[in-house]
């Protein structure tokens, strides 16, 4: 998609005329922005604001400027824009501070890889330069509001339907065939028989009715209720045999009301009555044959369901000037400058103080890193983006830079710093795999990353790093965070697979790579195999959780489950003894350890 910033000015020209006269120095307007694209204008004002181009009450805009082009799939783009939500609230908006040119510029470096023109995100700082501007500061800020944050006429608001969708790829797509949850009234043949082709790997029940059957009408809501519970996993077919003569003759339909079964393409049960209980259990049948129940959702696991999956982050931040001091001239380096300033910002007036630096600067920076520093210093980089990560635009950045960047098939940022710290191996220095460690943890903050946490070649790099740092004897805080690292991966595949099973649908899909869970499983039963008194209590929990997660619904004949077989899974959790006063610890190691004993 084609990005395009809207320049509008606020003083309709008088910015220009008059403001050599005020402030002693030339203005040419007071800019408002905005982004455009896919058919809808985004801007900052009353909070994200859409409306449909041109039609906000600052009338026409004063200049249109291409930004570039998009590649990102409009699901990745909404959930980053949520994101900033948190950010840029109603109650937020400052005409100098935090106006709508800081949200383009972040949200078209997320785009497009490069922010707004500096002319446009300079101007409130050019007027605070001058001591008139400084002095009326408020009062411009007050009298602005009415006009910066003026509501959108609801009829040039698009609808969300209207909102822009591109076909999404890989992760973020989930293909539909638009018969889920919902009953099809058909009257044809043909229309019969394609719903039935769409449930040949599933099941379908048909539903023969008439207009002038009352007993019919009593079961109407159940049924519906039923396909709406079943979702994607059936399809539900109401025919009236009043108008639909062929059907009938075809399942030689002679009353109503009748129901017809079909499991895998073939016809499976029929009977007849308007009996409620006998329709929901037949159905409820049905859909556990053509889909059957893991013996892990059978379990009594209530304890290891409700465990957080919040991810275990690394947000403190470090003593900036020993940080850069310590990099010698890389740290004077603009672009370690400019991210210093934003964190010194962050933590001292809050993120709405605090507009984007050049992140594309940045990113290159942290690439040339491995020549520029040596391995012993490496890490004081890497902490610099760790402390970063958890700021959602940050985050979401990184996330998608190997598409909203213009050098596009480049290794990414966060692949091009982890390939390189695991290519050092156990030889690396402490510093360096403890902050790797940190910052891997951290990835995890922002939703936008799970996908690529979970797929080569991060994943990978993800389970090098913690499988060899949990085997590591000689550095505990090293294992502890190994240990968050695993929890945090299993906590992210375990929501990915729960959903997958709650939908009724295939497991695997967008989860961790089987090989790499055998891994990271191998190597947390390792640790907990290790006598109480060689590793911290805390650990031994977050293990035990890791284990629960991993194993919880992983396929019956697949790699996890011979695992846990083979190591003896069950004996090993079972002698992980936990402080009596641990809330949930003897419950969780119970529950895991009957959980990797059923198959």
């Amino acid at each position: 998609m084609d990005v395009q910033l809207y320049v509008y000015d606020l003083s309709k020209g008088l910015a220009r005329q008059l403001s050599r006269q005020f402030l002693g120095t030339q203005i040419d307007a007071v800019y408002h922005t905005a982004l455009v694209f896919g058919g809808v204008e985004y801007f900052f004002g009353q909070g994200i604001q859409t409306c449909y181009p041109g039609t906000t009450h600052h009338g026409a805009p004063m200049e249109v400027i291409p930004l570039g082009e998009t590649a990102l799939p409009m699901e990745i783009i909404l959930e980053y824009m949520d994101s900033l939500k948190q950010i840029y609230t109603p109650e937020s908006y400052d005409l100098f501070l935090h106006n709508c040119n800081n949200f383009s510029n972040d949200f078209a470096m997320f785009l497009v890889g490069r922010g707004i023109p500096d002319h446009i995100t300079s101007l409130p700082q050019t007027v605070l330069n001058t001591p008139f501007g400084q002095m009326l500061k408020p009062q411009l800020d007050s009298a602005m509001r009415s006009i910066t944050q003026a509501p959108v006429p609801q009829r040039n608001v698009p609808p969300q339907s209207a909102l822009p969708r591109n076909t999404p790829t890989g992760l973020y797509h989930k293909v539909s065939n638009g018969t889920e949850g919902k009953v099809h009234n058909v009257t044809s043949l043909q229309e019969v028989e394609s719903l039935l082709y769409s449930a040949s790997k599933s099941c379908a029940i048909i539903f023969f009715t008439s207009s002038t059957c009352a007993p019919c009408k009593i079961v109407y809501p159940a049924y519906d209720e039923i396909a709406a519970e079943a979702g994607s996993k059936g399809v539900f077919i109401k025919v009236d045999i009043n108008n639909a003569y062929e059907v009938a003759s075809k399942y030689g339909v002679r009353a109503t009301p009748t129901f017809t079964s079909f499991l895998r393409g073939q016809k499976q049960d029929e009977w007849s009555g308007a009996d409620e209980r006998r329709l929901r259990a037949n159905a409820a049948m049905l859909l556990d044959q053509a889909f059957p129940r893991h013996p892990h959702l059978l379990q009594n696991v209530p304890t290891l369901l409700h465990t957080p999956l919040r991810p275990i982050t690394y947000p403190k931040v470090p003593p900036l000037d020993k940080l850069t001091a310590k990099m010698g001239p890389a740290g004077h380096d603009p672009a370690v400058t400019s991210i210093v300033s934003f964190i010194k910002s962050l933590s001292a007036a809050g993120a709405i103080d605090s507009p984007l630096p050049s992140l594309p600067a940045f990113a290159a920076f942290l690439r040339s890193a491995p020549t520029t520093l040596p391995p012993d210093l490496l890490f004081t980089a890497l902490d610099l983006l760790r402390t970063t990560l958890p700021d959602p635009r940050i985050a979401g950045w990184f996330a998608e830079e190997h598409s909203a960047s213009s050098t596009t098939g480049s290794t990414t940022t966060i692949t091009h710093l982890l390939s390189y710290v695991a290519s050092l191996g156990p030889s690396a220095p402490y510093n360096l795999r403890l902050t790797s460690i940190h910052l891997a943890c951290n990835l995890f903050s922002s939703p936008l990353f799970t996908p690529h946490l979970l797929a080569p070649p991060l994943s990978s790099l993800l389970v090098t790093l913690l499988t060899a740092a949990l085997l590591d004897e000689h550095h505990g805080a090293l294992r502890a965070s190994a240990m968050a690292l695993a929890l945090n991966l299993a906590g992210a595949n375990h929501k990915v697979r729960t959903a997958a099973l709650s939908a009724g649908q295939e497991a695997g899909v967008g989860e961790l790579p089987e090989g790499e869970q055998v891994e990271v499983l191998a190597s947390v039963l390792e640790v907990l195999g290790r006598p109480p008194a060689d590793e911290a209590e805390e650990v031994r929990y977050m293990g035990v959780v890791c284990v629960g997660w991993i194993a919880f619904g992983a396929g019956r004949e697949g790699e996890v489950r011979d695992l846990c077989l083979a190591m003896d899974a069950k004996g090993t959790v079972e002698k992980v003894k936990l402080a009596e006063g641990r809330k949930g610890g003897t419950e969780v190691v119970r529950e895991v350890a009957g959980l990797v004993g059923k198959w």
